[in-house]
């Protein structure tokens, strides 16, 4: 008995009658399955037969054979096509007539007694050698001969094709050069999870990491910075640096050998040189191209957006259309990427060359002029062949009539691109920016900032719903951005990319419907053992235990502990002691009656650790005197969650008003004993979040009239490290049921602050009543 079935209808694809070892856990998964009875084995008489004078099918059948005989230590070959092999139990490519392939399809079909692979290019033979070996055990990936183990494969007829054509990966050297033998091995993982697109951003206003023969001092003094920002961007005010150079880049030589090794791999690179912004390292290289030459310039050590971009001159149009000219040289593929992002427009409004220019082209604005920056630069470039593509800023003052859209700050601008008809690739950074924090930021390597689980980067859907049939066709596919601000090493790089990027393959993959979580959570698990041959540095934060707050009808706190792996357990404890198999399983929500630590462990390996707060205002409602302040915390309870926010990173765990007092009214629902009220306040100078310049603390019995005010003010120093600031109000004796919390907004930033003036943000959490 046999069942054909789609993705998203199963967990593990069996039927009755196969064996139950017989699993496919395979990433990303096929677009049409059919898991069959039986499995078949390799053996020392194994052959991966090849047609004559196919090159496709032979490089797949040797990468195949290589990794078999590494592995097994069988003596697997390849071998041409004959009359004698084509009795035995081998392992067959042939060429797919029939057209249901595509460039990058297969047909694979497996028996007990031969394997065939059909395709039609040699991309389609080089995925289905990638899924061959994940229907191979496990150690197949092994870098070394493994003992004791059946190398066989479950049965199945498996037709393949991805959903999209573009499926991408970026990573951005700019900020932290990466060494090219990192290069390669990101390529490598990419293509073992059929990606076929890298994104390679080269240039930034940190360091400018691509040689220009005709321009040497790009590499001479725009690939080095003198320092770099220690800690986070924001985390120390006045900022702080390492006091140590910093540098790096690839020789066109190097660059030539990534594009062979990724062509080999089916991989096409798009190369990014950045512009009309982050272009600080070219300009501290050559400053003529800015709009004041005659001003210092430096490649930059800090991070963010930078004043200084490219002036609009003929002097930056030769500039750039030579460095274009010696990179086509290099990237072979039909795009080159030109960025267009985050280029502020005060140095052309301060600029009377870019204001004359604009008068003289009849420009409406600056943003008809990067428009007009951004259409020379492709005439060029479309002279020779080659087509841009920009972020999604392109669009500003009318988009260029040839580009590609990369939809980043949301879905929006794809959207708005593709109703005009261009090309769109997404990668919007809500979902698939993987410099963002994975797990609790308070326990992970520093990032950027938000929160992205592993569960939201599946949850993406690329094609926009927005979009008409006709629309959705401009839609050409997805892609993963790995910024490396906070990611210095290929280690961390890897540990940010992974696994997350599985998940955006998967996306790129799969045919259009529902997709099962659940099912991928499983399958990866096993595959991440692939990747443990690979010593790849992946992070496992999809495995922890997550802990959210509710109340019972009593109005008991509970915890409710969550994990996304749903075949191992968590053990907890209550009492301070770490947790083990021996401890309390969990299996419904803990209600605590105190302020209780809850420590546990699940058998998968992940720890969790977190204090809840049991106090007279938890769960209780509260309102803002100010409807606007409703935004901020529109639910009215993170304040009394019993939750306090662990970390300045964390900027999900903080309630945050912008330049207003603040002043909320908590209603404890009876009157109560009041001992003591506290709550902390965030100081990130460098965010403009300061806390507020008094607190004052008052109580009412009726709601009307507030006694017992005591007012205190906040100390602390403008100046430092972000940290979280405690305000507490002693009542010792008194009685009440409206706590009333005044916060006094601290005014604007204070003079030499980067941004002085600007109005400051106050940022409160858990307000504790005892």
């Amino acid at each position: 008995m046999h069942r054909f079935c789609y993705l998203f209808l199963f967990l593990f694809v069996t039927t009755a009658s196969l064996a139950q070892e017989n699993t496919y856990n395979l990433i990303p998964f096929p677009a049409r399955f059919n898991g069959t009875d039986g499995r078949f084995t390799v053996s020392a008489a194994t052959r991966l037969v090849t047609s004559p004078k196919d090159a496709g099918q032979l490089a797949a059948a040797q990468l195949l054979a290589g990794q078999l005989k590494t592995a097994s230590g069988l003596p697997v070959a390849v071998a041409p096509a004959s009359p004698t092999v084509a009795k035995g139990k081998n392992i067959f490519f042939q060429a797919h007539k029939a057209g249901k392939c595509g460039p990058e399809g297969y047909i694979l079909k497996v028996t007990p007694d031969r394997v065939t692979v059909e395709a039609e290019t040699p991309k389609g033979y080089f995925y289905a050698a990638q899924t061959l070996l994940q229907l191979l055990p496990t150690e197949v990936f092994s870098p070394k001969k493994v003992d004791n183990v059946s190398w066989s494969m479950p049965a199945c007829d498996i037709l393949d094709r991805p959903r999209y054509g573009y499926r991408g990966l970026m990573l951005d050297v700019g900020r932290y050069f990466m060494p090219t033998a990192f290069i390669k091995r990101y390529i490598d993982l990419m293509a073992l999870h059929k990606m076929n697109t890298f994104h390679w951003h080269l240039t930034e206003d940190q360091g400018w990491r691509i040689e220009i023969k005709k321009y040497p001092k790009l590499t001479q003094i725009g690939s080095k910075r003198k320092e770099t920002v220690a800690g986070h961007n924001n985390q120390n005010y006045p900022q702080q640096f390492d006091g140590k150079e910093y540098g790096g880049f690839y020789t066109q030589a190097e660059i030539k050998d990534v594009v062979k090794y990724a062509a080999a791999r089916h991989i096409t690179i798009i190369p990014e040189i950045e512009m009309p912004g982050h272009a600080m390292a070219a300009i501290a290289a050559y400053p003529e191209l800015s709009c004041t030459p005659d001003a210092p310039h430096a490649v930059a050590t800090t991070w963010g957006v930078k004043e200084d971009v490219f002036c609009p001159s003929e002097k930056t149009f030769t500039f750039l259309q030579d460095v274009l000219t010696e990179v086509m040289a290099l990237f072979p593929g039909k795009y080159i990427h030109i960025g267009g992002d985050e280029c502020p427009k005060t140095a052309w409004k301060n600029s009377a060359f870019c204001q004359d220019l604009i008068k003289k082209l009849k420009l409406k604005d600056e943003h008809e002029l990067q428009s007009y920056f951004i259409r020379r630069i492709e005439k060029f470039l479309n002279s020779k062949g080659r087509a841009i593509i920009g972020w999604d800023e392109i669009l500003e003052g009318g988009l260029a009539p040839n580009a590609t859209v990369m939809s980043w700050r949301g879905t929006q601008g794809g959207i708005e691109a593709a109703k005009q008809k261009h090309n769109v690739i997404m990668t919007p950074n809500t979902y698939v920016y993987l410099d963002y924090y994975q797990g609790n930021p308070a326990k992970e390597p520093l990032a950027i900032g938000g929160y992205l689980p592993l569960e939201k980067v599946y949850s993406y859907e690329p094609t926009p719903s927005e979009l008409s049939p006709d629309e959705q066709k401009y839609i050409q596919g997805v892609q993963a951005n790995v910024w490396t601000e906070y990611i210095p090493t290929p280690a961390q790089a890897e540990y940010m990319t992974y696994p997350r990027a599985i998940a955006v393959a998967e996306l790129g993959w799969i045919p259009q419907g529902p997709r099962n979580f659940e099912d991928f959570a499983v399958r990866l698990k096993e595959h991440l053992k692939r990747l443990d041959y690979k010593d790849v540095n992946y992070s496992k934060r999809f495995l922890d235990v997550r802990a959210t707050t509710q109340f019972n009808n009593e109005g008991q706190l509970q915890v409710k502990l969550d994990k996304i792996d749903s075949d191992s357990k968590i053990y907890y404890t209550l009492n301070g002691k770490e947790p083990n198999p021996s401890s309390t399983e969990y299996f419904t929500p803990i209600t605590l009656k105190n302020t209780t630590t809850i420590k546990a462990i699940t058998t998968a390996g992940a720890t969790f650790e977190e204090t809840f707060f049991i106090h007279r205002a938890k769960g209780k409602p509260y309102t803002f005197s100010d409807a606007s302040l409703d935004k901020a915390d529109p639910d009215h309870k993170r304040l009394t969650d019993g939750q306090v926010a662990q970390s300045p990173r964390n900027d999900a765990e903080w309630v945050r008003v912008n330049g207003k007092d603040l002043e909320l009214t908590i209603d404890l629902g009876e009157v109560r004993p009041v001992t003591k009220v506290s709550a902390n306040f965030l100081k990130k100078t460098m965010n403009s979040i300061l806390p507020p310049g008094s607190v004052e603390i008052s109580l009412s019995r009726d709601g009307n009239d507030f006694k017992d005010a005591i007012a205190q003010p906040v100390k602390y120093s403008v100046e430092g490290s972000w940290e979280i600031l405690p305000v507490v109000a002693d009542f010792k004796t008194a009685r009440a049921r409206y706590i009333r919390v005044k916060a006094k907004n601290p005014g604007p930033t204070p003079q030499g602050h980067p941004y002085a003036g600007r109005p400051t943000t106050i940022a409160i959490d858990e307000v504790v009543v005892d």
